[in-house]
């Protein structure tokens, strides 16, 4: 994600002659001592980076612009971190599936939201359908056939790299085998995971990404910064062990070209509320109702510690519940702070129409 942001800003503000570099964990010794100095002395004005960027060692001259892009993937205080590395500079969050404890501070005004809720020009909405059993699974074989047939490709995600001993779930390793050996062995199958090097991984996003595997077994490696317009079917292998930023996250996957796309939550969880989470998935395809339920679902966290989700510091009110008196509470909170800070002016205010009253009329004085 960080290099897909540096590739399009160097390509924009080169116009601009404006330098961009780039900082990330594997950014060679000699070349990070450079971007450090660089930072310090203000020759460089924009950085892209990873988590990195949180380091001791990176010291901006004056910071004053914070983005923090997939802002769910963050720590409280890691964002808390990279904020003070300024003075007090003007930051935007952005994600596609607000945590609970953000969708919180929308609420008590501490953030201001600017919301897309139209999907790009061209685009469709995804069909998102939740399945179990083995019928619903050879239907979903069949659809991934069909699509493949008509030139489109295939995600399959699973929540382990391999197989454990302490979890009865598929491994993205042993269902790469699986899927090549037993149910498409005319169809070549990527795989890619966490564990692979930067290089396999690169690899295995080129081969996808150029139609060479029509079907890309993964991780959730490929939650963020992975676009490949011609990919069709998102097929989420134990969907209810995933969390609903995570779900939402991995069906913008696909639906990024103009076919009509499919994202497949197979699950054989018995659980009531897991299948109510599935079910919001099924719902809905709005990122903040997505984070709404959730919300309800874990609890909002705390607004003023560090914890992103569980239940709230309130012994009364409801953020999830209560939205509408929290909002009339704020609104007069405002109003109470904006007559008090008037009144705190007054004497200033006073003394400044008294100054240019007396002067305007020669010395006059004011009594």
């Amino acid at each position: 994600m960080a290099e897909q942001h540096y590739r399009k800003l160097v390509e924009w503000f080169t116009q601009l002659h404006l330098p961009v570099e780039l900082l990330t964990g594997s950014t060679k010794t000699a070349k990070r001592k450079e971007i450090h100095r660089a930072l310090e002395t203000g020759e460089l004005p924009l950085l892209v980076g990873t988590h990195a960027l949180i380091q001791d060692p990176v010291k901006f001259q004056k910071l004053g612009l914070v983005v923090i892009d997939e802002q769910h993937r963050f720590g409280v205080q890691q964002r808390a971190k990279l904020q003070q590395k300024g003075d007090n500079p003007h930051t935007l969050t952005m994600t596609a599936t607000p945590i609970p404890r953000t969708l919180a501070l929308t609420l008590h005004g501490d953030l201001d939201v600017s919301q897309i809720d139209e999907l790009p020009p061209g685009r469709k909405p995804i069909k998102t359908t939740a399945l179990k059993g083995s019928k619903d699974r050879q239907h979903a074989y069949e659809l991934m056939r069909r699509e493949i047939a008509q030139g489109r490709q295939i995600y399959v995600v699973l929540p382990l790299v391999e197989e454990s001993e302490k979890l009865d779930l598929k491994s993205a390793v042993d269902e790469h085998s699986n899927l090549q050996n037993n149910v498409f062995p005319e169809i070549k199958v990527g795989l890619l995971h966490g564990r692979m090097t930067s290089a396999e991984k690169d690899e295995a996003i080129v081969a996808f990404r150029k139609k060479r595997t029509k079907i890309l077994v993964s991780t959730t490696v490929v939650e963020v910064g992975v676009d490949i317009p011609n990919a069709s079917v998102m097929l989420i292998e134990h969907a209810e062990r995933f969390g609903l930023s995570q779900l939402h996250q991995l069906r913008g996957r696909v639906g990024r070209g103009a076919d009509h796309s499919y994202c497949l939550l197979m699950s054989a969880s018995k659980s009531e509320t897991a299948q109510q989470r599935l079910k919001v998935m099924e719902q809905s395809q709005d990122g903040f109702f997505i984070s709404e339920m959730d919300m309800r679902f874990r609890g909002p966290g705390q607004v003023l510690g560090t914890r992103q989700s569980g239940l709230p510091d309130f012994a009364l009110a409801s953020l999830s519940e209560d939205q509408d008196v929290l909002e009339i509470a704020r609104e007069a909170a405002e109003k109470v702070i904006e007559k008090n800070e008037t009144l705190l002016r007054w004497p200033a205010l006073k003394a400044e129409l008294d100054y240019r009253y007396n002067k305007l009329m020669g010395g006059a004085i004011l009594t």
